[in-house]
């Protein structure tokens, strides 16, 4: 099912909702990007401590008992 209902915008519709949330959040806009930025970067490393840990498990087990 089509999102938009039939129309999708084209790239001057896409410049002018740009520019209305740059002229509506303008300040906010750059504070929002950087802890957007902040919160993937510690998703990424929270994901690759998971990674790190199923990784050395696996190891763990396949390693000869003796």
């Amino acid at each position: 099912m089509d999102i938009f209902l039939g129309w999708t915008p084209g790239p001057l519709e896409i410049v002018l909702i740009a520019m209305a949330a740059l002229l509506l959040f303008g300040k906010r806009l750059p504070d929002l990007a950087r802890s957007l930025g902040k919160g993937v970067t510690e998703f990424k490393k929270g994901l690759s401590g998971v990674e790190d840990e199923i990784k050395e498990s696996a190891n763990d087990d396949s390693s000869p008992e003796g």
